[in-house]
């Protein structure tokens, strides 16, 4: 292996552990639960399973190839390694973010698809779809995720959580975090009595979707 090659992997890693440190700062899993992954190349980098991510750190790493084969490290990795490499293998992700985030999760058990409730829907490609329950770490589950990602980057996992992906591990992390807000804002909007939320038709959510392709500052 290359030194580049190492010190992009070790880059990732640290990026990796940052993440999965700011879902358990920020209230979006609990203990060791959810798990956060990158892609360096053919290597894909990943949370062990059941280890605190605040005592994770460079000598932790964790890294299989695209056919679940460990290729680094001497922890195991995640018990939702299937999920994680079933979005590589299908999407141009370079980062995977599985949360058990509270209004989500609540959400997930409520409803196939996420209301459109605000424009924020169109950050993640559309209403959310929940995926059909099954039990962690199983194929199965990895491929109702699927189906419930086509044209999107994010899904609800029922009685579950949440999966997001990004080009980078700050907008997988910024995905999770809008998808857990709109499930929260959805929830608190749908309990008042007597009234039911507003929601956005398909054209103004396409409308919010042109608009984002100039968002931000130029390049």
């Amino acid at each position: 292996m290359t030194d580049r090659r190492q010190d992009a992997i070790a880059q990732a890693w640290e990026g990796v552990v940052a993440t999965a440190r700011r879902t358990a700062a920020e209230g979006l899993v609990v203990g060791t639960s959810g798990n956060v992954s990158a892609r360096v190349g053919t290597v894909v980098l990943v949370t062990p399973s059941g280890v605190p991510y605040d005592r994770l750190g460079p000598p932790d790493a964790v890294g299989v190839g695209l056919d679940g084969r460990q290729v680094l490290g001497r922890l195991a990795p995640t018990s939702e390694l299937p999920l994680h490499l079933a979005v590589y293998r299908a999407t141009s992700a370079a980062a995977v973010v599985h949360t058990h985030a509270v209004h989500a999760t609540a959400v997930s058990t409520l409803v196939s698809e996420v209301p459109a409730v605000h424009y924020a829907t169109a950050l993640l490609g559309g209403p959310v779809r929940t995926a059909p329950y099954a039990r962690y770490g199983t194929p199965e589950l990895a491929a109702h995720m699927l189906d419930a990602l086509r044209d999107r980057t994010g899904c609800l996992l029922r009685n579950h959580g949440t999966v997001t992906y990004g080009d980078t591990l700050d907008q997988a992390y910024e995905r999770t975090a809008q998808l857990e807000w709109l499930c929260r804002l959805w929830l608190t909007a749908s309990s008042v009595p007597g009234h039911r939320p507003s929601l956005l038709s398909p054209a103004q959510l396409r409308e919010v979707q042109d608009a984002l392709e100039d968002y931000g500052q130029p390049g």
